[in-house]
C-alpha cells in the first residue's frame, strides 16, 4: 500500500524590509587618524570641567528697584489704564521729536557761570562808557510745573512739551487736559531725563516756549503744525480710549480651554 504526500507548497519570496539607517560596508576603508591630536572628551559631572556658559538671567536675584520696575510694567499691561493716564503711552514720533529737540538746544537757559559772565561784562561795559548797559535775558525755555502752569494759564505759552515717565504721574496728568482748555499746542515726549539735560537739570517734567527769536518763528509754527499733524490729530481718538487689559500667555491658554469647553458641552 502506498501513501500519497501532498504536494509541496511552493514558498513565495518575501522581500526585506531595508535598514532604517545606513549599514556602512564591512569592507569600508576608516579615515586615516592623526596621532598627533588626541580625544579629550569633556566631562560635565560634579567637580569635573566647567559648565558651558549658560544664560542665568532666570536665577539672578535682582536688585528690589529692577524687580518693582519690571512688576510695574506687567502690572500697567494687565490692569485696566483710565485715558488720562493711557494718553502717555502715545509719544511724538521719532523724526518731529528730533527737529522739536534741535530747536529746544537752541534756547537753553544760560548756566550760573554764563550769567556771571554775561553780567561782568555788562558792568565792565558800562565802567568805561559810563551809561547803563542793556542786560536782557536772553530768550529760554520755561521750566518747572509750577511756572509753567501759571504761563499756560496766562495764555503765554506757545508750545507745551511734557515728558511721558513722570513719577509721581499725578504731578502732570492733569497738564494736558489744560492745555486743550486754553487751546495750547503740546506734545508727550519720551524720557524726562531728556527734557532735563536741556535745562541742566537731572529731570523736568515739561518746558514750555514763550518767546522766540526773528529768525526762529517760522521753524517753531512748522514745527507747531506738524506736531498737530503727527500727534494731536492722530492720536484724538487714542486719547479717549482705555489702555492694559492685555493677559498673559497662560491665562489666554486658560480661557481659551475654559470656552472651548462650554462650546463642547453645549
Amino acid at each position: 500500500m502506498t501513501i500519497e504526500l501532498a504536494p509541496a507548497k511552493k514558498s513565495a519570496s518575501k522581500k526585506v524590509a531595508p535598514a532604517p539607517y545606513p549599514v556602512a560596508k564591512k569592507g569600508a576603508a576608516k579615515a586615516p587618524v592623526n596621532p598627533l591630536i588626541e580625544k579629550t572628551p569633556k566631562n560635565f559631572g560634579v567637580g569635573q570641567d566647567v559648565q558651558p556658559i549658560k544664560d542665568l538671567s532666570r536665577y539672578v536675584k535682582w536688585p528690589e528697584y529692577v524687580r518693582l520696575q519690571r512688576q510695574r510694567k506687567i502690572l500697567n499691561q494687565r490692569l485696566k489704564v483710565p485715558p488720562a493716564l493711557n494718553q502717555f503711552t502715545q509719544v511724538l514720533d521719532k523724526n518731529t521729536a528730533t527737529q522739536l529737540f534741535k530747536l529746544v538746544n537752541k534756547y537753553r537757559p544760560e548756566t550760573r557761570i554764563e550769567k556771571k559772565e554775561r553780567l561782568t561784562a555788562a558792568a565792565a561795559a558800562q565802567v568805561e562808557k559810563g551809561e547803563k548797559a542793556d542786560t536782557k535775558k536772553p530768550f529760554v525755555v520755561k521750566y518747572g510745573i509750577n511756572h509753567i502752569t501759571a504761563l499756560i494759564e496766562a495764555k503765554k505759552a506757545s508750545l507745551v512739551v511734557i515728558a511721558d515717565d513722570v513719577d509721581p504721574i499725578e504731578v502732570v496728568v492733569w497738564l494736558p487736559a489744560l492745555c486743550r482748555k486754553m487751546g495750547i499746542p503740546y506734545c508727550i515726549v519720551k524720557g524726562k531725563a531728556r527734557l532735563g539735560t536741556v535745562v541742566h537739570k537731572k529731570t523736568a517734567t515739561a518746558l514750555a516756549f514763550t518767546e522766540t527769536r526773528a529768525e526762529d518763528k517760522a521753524e517753531l509754527a512748522s514745527l507747531i503744525s506738524a506736531i498737530k499733524s503727527n500727534y494731536t490729530e492722530k492720536n484724538e481718538t487714542a486719547r479717549k480710549a482705555w489702555g492694559g487689559g492685555l493677559m498673559g500667555f497662560k491665562s489666554n491658554m486658560k480661557m481659551a480651554k475654559r470656552a472651548s469647553a462650554v462650546k463642547n458641552s453645549l
